[in-house]
Order: structure tokens, then C-alpha cells, then sequence
């Protein structure tokens, strides 16, 4: 580092935001992932004895991903290289690594290279680390919020051990909030703010776990905060006034998106009106495509509900029509009244029963041939070959049926629909087992 570096160094380290001050300095000062930091935990075992291994670090934004690749490294002899995939490519890879091995033959410091939201890199970005992981010319260290399993191509995986950070509780942030507030030399101790009860709480409640965006918006109420008497006062109605909207954590092809819209679609399936209001909100406030969850509406309709009330595929398809047609805000009424009619609904999931039994039936049997009483003989020679001979007209009969043989011969398994007893479907029960029972007279 030469001069103009360490001067632009120490003026950023004093103008750099409050999250950024109060990153941890030591292994233990890590809040909330005592699985990983914990003296006993193999992670810290491994970096007590000196062995890193290649990792990747996985969890929410803000969470401590990138300060504990820090000082994983800093405890160590590794020389650690810091890029991030937003910003890099694979010539800034090969340079990294072209050093890292100058490094290692002129005098034997292993490199570790860290990478900053791994997943953003593509296959090929992802390929270019791999034989230099493989052969030991550096250590890698990823961090993502994303999971691995979609993210991380396979071979790189393999050669990583994955530790998850958690996301962290309320008391975890009113803690590291408090810490920064009695901090003279990196936090907000000097300023003395005058803090109303409560407020940290809140902030704890709205950060979902992201220690980054509380600490920097207690630095923002505090820059906003007005003077009263000797004290710097940081009331609630402050708090509501700098914080306005927090836009929900999800990503639209990730962990939180299958996450939210799985309890979503569980809560409707559990005949839970208010948990599905609950995560539908979720789902709107995060901005998620309002087409993706009227289509699994649509799906829950047949899949979870089917013949019980027939009414909810009508009701689901209408809401998806509307809601395309209306737009937001006003489609979240729409999509708020389906999702509450249908996990008011009568479940049943017989219609998704049949038909993959059916196929799985195919599947094992074969395709044998339509017997020949229900082919349409629409030909003189069909006729000849016996098309449609025996054939009875459903609507000849009392009640508009007649027994009939329609299945295929030598089918492993001829029951495929068995209906449920709740709703308009023990109707249907009733019925067909007025119909197909032998003592049916017709």
C-alpha cells in the first residue's frame, strides 16, 4: 500500500458507514452463529490448528458473511484476496491466481481467495476456479445468499464444505445495535443520542435479521434525529419517518422465493385462512410476479381441493383473469378473496390421486387397445371389424346409465378414483356407488 492508498484507506475507514465501523474484529466478538464461532465448532477447530479448507459461506444479507472470511483469514498465515463477482471476471481470476502462484514459490504463503456473491458468477466464471481450488494454488472462500445446490456448479461444490450462517434473532440485533450505541471509538457513544424506549426493538423487528441495515438505519435516525436539551433524541415517530417502506428480502429464483410461496401454498392446502393471507402479503410486499401466484392458485384448486367443491378451479381461474386484467394495488384484494376461498374450501386431492395412478398404470401395463365396443365405426370396414358392436347408449337408460366394461384388458389395477367424504364430492361417492354396485338394478 503506498501512501495515497493508506490516506484514502483512513479517510474511508472514518466516513465509512456505521455497519461498516462496527464489523467484528475477532472471532468472538461474531454475533449469532456460535455454531460456526463456538471454540468446539469444526470450523473454528480448523482455523485454530491452521487449516483452512475451501468453503462456502451461505446465508441472509447481513449476517456476518463477509467479516467472518476476514478474520477466518487474518487468524491465519493465508494472504487473502478479495473480489466480488459483481464487479469481476475471469481476467481479474487469472491475474489473482497468477499471483497467488508467484506468491507461493517466492515464499510459500498460501492464498485465499474470497469471492463476494459467488452465485452471480456464471458456469465458465465458476469453471475458471476450479483446477487452481483442485490443485491447491489457492484456497477459495465464497459467500452467498443464495443456495449453493442452485447456484454453485457441481465440481466446485463438491471440493467446498458449505456452512450455513442463520439468520439473526431480534435479541442478536438490539445487542449488536446497543454495542454500537456504547462504542466511543468506531460507533455512535460520542454523539450522545438520547434513545426512546422501544426503538431499537423496532428496528430489531423490521431488519429481518440483516444486522447491516440496522446498524445503518440507527445511523440514519441518528443524522436525522433533533436536539433536545443536551441530548439527541431518536423517538419512534422518527424511526417511522426515516425507515418509511423496507422492501422484503426475496429473490425470484432462489431460496426465499421457493420458501415463501411453499408456506403460502401449504397454509392454503391446511385450510389456514389467515397464515395464507399472511403469506400472500409476504409474497405481494416482496414484489413477487403476480401471474406466478395466481398459476399456483390455479394448481392448489385442482390439486388440493379437485371435486370437494368444484366451484374453487372456477373461482382460482376467474382470479387469475382478473388480476391480469386489473393489475396492482387493487389485485390484492383479488388475489386475497381467492386465496381465502379456497383454504376455506373442502380438500381433497382424489383428481391428483387418479390420474397419476392412472399413468403410473400406463406406465407399468402398457398400451393395450380400446376395446373394440367403444371404437367409432366411422368407416364400412370398421364396421366389418366389429367397431362399436355392443355398444349400450348411456342416455337409453334409467338415470342415464348402464353398466359398461371401458378399461382395457389385463391392466394391473382397475380402481383409479376414490372419492373423498367431504363437500360436493361425498355427493359423487354416493353415486357412483349407487351406480357400480352389483345389486344396481338396471
Amino acid at each position: 500500500m503506498n501512501m495515497f492508498d493508506f490516506e484514502a484507506s483512513r479517510h474511508l475507514s472514518n466516513s465509512a458507514p456505521l455497519a461498516a465501523r462496527m464489523r467484528p474484529t475477532t472471532l468472538d466478538e461474531i454475533v449469532g452463529q456460535a455454531h460456526l464461532t463456538g471454540k468446539t465448532s469444526p470450523l473454528r477447530r480448523s482455523i485454530d490448528a491452521g487449516r483452512i479448507p475451501s468453503f462456502i459461506l451461505w446465508g441472509p444479507p447481513g449476517t456476518g458473511k463477509t467479516s467472518l472470511a476476514n478474520l477466518i483469514t487474518s487468524t491465519s498465515n493465508f494472504h487473502l484476496e478479495k473480489i466480488s463477482a459483481v464487479t469481476s471476471g475471469v481476467s481479474e481470476l487469472r491475474k489473482l491466481i497468477a499471483e497467488s502462484k508467484s506468491r507461493l514459490g517466492m515464499s510459500g504463503q498460501r492464498t485465499a481467495l474470497f469471492i463476494d456473491e459467488i452465485h452471480r458468477f456464471n458456469k465458465a466464471q465458476q469453471d475458471a476456479i476450479l483446477p487452481h481450488v483442485e490443485d491447491g494454488t489457492v484456497t477459495f472462500i465464497g459467500a452467498t445468499t443464495e443456495n449453493p445446490s442452485f447456484e454453485i456448479i457441481s465440481p466446485l461444490l463438491s471440493r467446498c464444505r458449505v456452512f450455513t450462517l442463520n439468520g439473526l434473532e431480534r435479541k442478536d440485533i438490539v445487542r449488536i445495535l446497543t454495542n454500537a450505541l456504547n462504542d466511543s471509538e468506531k460507533g455512535l457513544e460520542k454523539r450522545n443520542l438520547s434513545i426512546e424506549d422501544g426503538v431499537l426493538q423496532d428496528i430489531a423487528a423490521l431488519s429481518g435479521g440483516d444486522a447491516r441495515w440496522a446498524l445503518n438505519t440507527l445511523e440514519l435516525a441518528a443524522d436525522s434525529a433533533d436536539i433536545q436539551g443536551n441530548k439527541i433524541l431518536i423517538s419512534k415517530s422518527l424511526l417511522d419517518e426515516v425507515i418509511e417502506t423496507k422492501a422484503l428480502p426475496h429473490d425470484k429464483a432462489g431460496d426465499k422465493h421457493f420458501d415463501t410461496i411453499s408456506a403460502f401454498i401449504k397454509s392454503v392446502r391446511a385450510s389456514d385462512p389467515d397464515a395464507s393471507v399472511y403469506w400472500l402479503a409476504r409474497l405481494l410486499l416482496a414484489g413477487e410476479d403476480l401471474m406466478f401466484i395466481a398459476r399456483r392458485l390455479v394448481i392448489l384448486a385442482s390439486e388440493d381441493i379437485g371435486l370437494a367443491d368444484p366451484r374453487a378451479l372456477t373461482i382460482a381461474v376467474s382470479a387469475q383473469q382478473a388480476v391480469h386484467f386489473v393489475g396492482m394495488p387493487e389485485a390484492r384484494i383479488i388475489l386475497s378473496e381467492a386465496t381465502i376461498y379456497l383454504a376455506s374450501a373442502p380438500k381433497s386431492n382424489s383428481a391428483y390421486k387418479a390420474i397419476n395412478s392412472a399413468m403410473s398404470e400406463i406406465k407399468s401395463s402398457g398400451e393395450n387397445p380400446v376395446p373394440l365396443h367403444l371404437r367409432n365405426p366411422v368407416t364400412d370396414l370398421m364396421s366389418q371389424e366389429k367397431y362399436g358392436q355392443g355398444y349400450r347408449y348411456a342416455h337409453d337408460y334409467p338415470d342415464h346409465f348402464v353398466r359398461t366394461e371401458n378399461l382395457p384388458k389385463n391392466l394391473g389395477t382397475k380402481d383409479f378414483y376414490f372419492p373423498g367424504n367431504l363437500g360436493y364430492e361425498k355427493f359423487i361417492a354416493e353415486r357412483l356407488n349407487k351406480w357400480w354396485k352389483e345389486e344396481y338394478k338396471e
